[in-house]
C-alpha cells in the first residue's frame, strides 16, 4: 500500500478502535436545604420524608433537619440521619441554608433568623398576613414560593389537591368515629348493611374535598347527596365517581329537607377571596336530627355553618342543638405521616429539577408552572393579591427574569 493510500486510510478515524464512552450526568448545582421544626400550633407534617432525603443526598445535595422535626409524623432523627441528613440542634443553624423548606409560613421569630437573599418554600396564607410581615420578607430580599400557588403540568395546584383528597377521605372516617359509641355518638356504623337503611351523608361543595368525601362514603355503603351551585363541578364529580349520585344546586328548601334526615354533613365550599359563604343557618341546624355530625372543612375561611366555631385536635368537637360540630382547620395534620408523604412526592422532583438546572433562577426561566408559585422574587412582590395585602409595588415575574434582575 502506498504512503498516500496509508495516510488516506488512517484519516478515516471512524475505522479506528475507540474507548467505550458512557454518558455521565453532571450535577449542575448542589443545593443546601434546611428543614426546621414546625412551631405552628398542631402542625404535625414535615415537607420531606426520609426516602426523599436519601434521594436528594445521593444526588449531591445537602439536607439539614432540625432535631425532632419529623417526630409528629413518626419519623425519627435516626431515620433522617441514616438517609444522609445532618441533624441540627438549633433552628439558627437550619436557617443558614440556601433553601428553607417548611409547611407553615415562618413566624416573626423565624423570619428574623432568615438570611438575606434566601429562598423560602412554604404555605403563605396571604389573607392572614399583615403588611409589616411581608415587608420584612421584602427587606431581606427573599425569593418565596407559596405551596398554594404552585401549579403542575395539568395546570392544577398539586399541593391543594393532595391535601384536599386526604381531607375528603379523613372527614368521612372522622364522622364514622363520632357516630360510634366510643365517641358517645348514636352508636351507628357509617355506611349500610343488609336489612338496615344506609347512613345519609350530605356533601356541600363538589370540589376535590367533596369528591373524595362522597367517594369514601359511597364505598362504605352510605346514601350520598351532593350540593353545589357550580353545575360543571357537579358533572365532573358524577363522571369521576363513575356512579350516579343525588346532586342539586344549593336551594335553601331542598337543602333544608336533606339536612333534616342527614346523619353526616361534610361542608367544603370556599371563597376565592375573603370569607367562605354561610350556607347553613342556625335555624337549619336546629332542625337537624339529634346526634348528627357536621364536619366543616371550610372553617379556616370562617365556615359554611352559622353555628361553626374553630376547634383543634385536642378538643375537636362541640355540640349545638344536639348536633356534633367538628371544626378543626388543619385536618390533614391528623394523618401527618400520609400527608407528609404526599407533600414530599411533590417537592422532591422540584428540588431535583432546581439542582439539575443549575439553580432556581434557571428553572424558573423554563418552568411557567413553578413560576406561578413565586409571590416574591429577590424581595420584589410578583403576585398581585400579595402586592395588595403587603401594600408593596407589583412587578411581573416574567419581566424580572428576562431582565436578569
Amino acid at each position: 500500500m502506498s504512503k498516500i493510500s496509508q495516510a488516506s486510510f488512517a484519516s478515516q478515524s471512524f475505522l479506528l478502535p475507540k474507548e467505550s464512552m458512557l454518558e455521565i450526568k453532571q450535577q449542575q448545582k448542589s443545593l443546601f436545604i434546611g428543614i426546621p421544626k414546625e412551631i405552628s400550633f398542631q402542625e404535625n407534617r414535615i415537607a420531606l420524608v426520609p426516602e426523599a432525603v436519601a434521594l436528594l443526598v445521593n444526588n449531591g445535595h445537602q439536607i439539614m433537619i432540625e432535631a425532632g422535626a419529623g417526630s409528629n409524623a413518626n419519623f425519627t432523627d435516626t431515620d433522617y440521619s441514616e438517609a444522609g441528613a445532618q441533624i441540627a440542634y438549633s433552628a439558627h443553624e437550619v436557617y443558614k441554608a440556601d433553601i428553607v423548606l417548611k409547611i407553615a409560613p415562618p413566624a416573626h421569630d423565624e423570619l428574623a433568623m432568615m438570611q438575606d437573599k434566601q429562598t423560602l418554600f412554604s404555605i403563605l396564607q396571604a389573607g392572614m398576613q399583615k403588611p409589616d410581615y411581608l415587608k420584612k420578607m421584602s427587606a431581606k430580599r427573599l425569593t418565596a414560593l407559596g405551596f398554594e400557588f404552585i401549579k403542575d403540568s395539568t395546570d392544577s395546584i398539586p399541593v391543594i389537591r393532595a391535601m384536599s383528597e386526604i381531607v375528603g377521605i379523613t372527614s368521612i372516617l372522622i364522622a364514622g368515629e363520632y357516630l360510634s359509641n366510643s365517641k358517645n355518638g348514636k352508636g351507628e356504623i357509617l355506611g349500610g348493611i343488609t336489612g338496615i337503611p344506609p347512613t345519609e351523608v350530605v356533601v356541600l361543595g363538589a370540589g376535590t374535598v367533596g369528591e373524595f368525601a362522597a367517594r369514601t362514603a359511597l364505598g362504605l355503603g352510605a346514601n350520598v347527596k351532593v350540593f353545589d351551585n357550580n353545575i360543571a363541578k357537579l358533572k365532573r364529580l358524577q363522571n369521576n365517581l363513575g356512579v350516579r349520585v343525588y346532586t342539586s344546586t344549593i336551594s335553601p328548601n331542598i337543602l333544608g329537607k336533606a339536612l333534616k334526615t342527614a346523619d353526616v354533613v361534610v361542608s367544603s365550599v370556599t371563597a376565592t377571596d375573603g370569607r367562605s359563604p354561610i350556607i347553613v343557618t342556625e335555624d337549619m341546624v336546629s332542625e337537624m336530627s339529634f346526634g348528627s355530625i357536621v364536619i366543616d372543612v371550610s372553617i379556616d375561611q370562617g365556615g359554611n355553618f352559622e353555628t361553626s366555631e374553630i376547634t383543634n385536635h385536642t378538643q375537636p368537637v362541640f355540640s349545638k342543638y344536639g348536633v356534633i360540630h367538628y371544626c378543626v382547620p388543619n385536618i390533614a395534620s391528623r394523618v401527618a405521616r400520609t400527608a407528609s408523604y404526599a407533600l414530599s412526592n411533590i417537592f422532591t422532583p422540584i428540588l431535583m429539577s432546581i439542582g439539575d438546572e443549575g439553580g432556581l433562577d434557571n428553572l424558573l426561566w423554563r418552568d411557567a408552572h413553578l413560576r406561578h408559585g413565586v409571590y416574591m422574587f429577590k424581595g420584589t412582590v410578583t403576585n398581585k393579591y400579595v402586592s395588595e395585602v403587603a401594600q408593596l409595588p407589583f412587578r411581573d415575574l416574567n419581566l424580572l427574569i428576562a431582565s436578569g434582575i
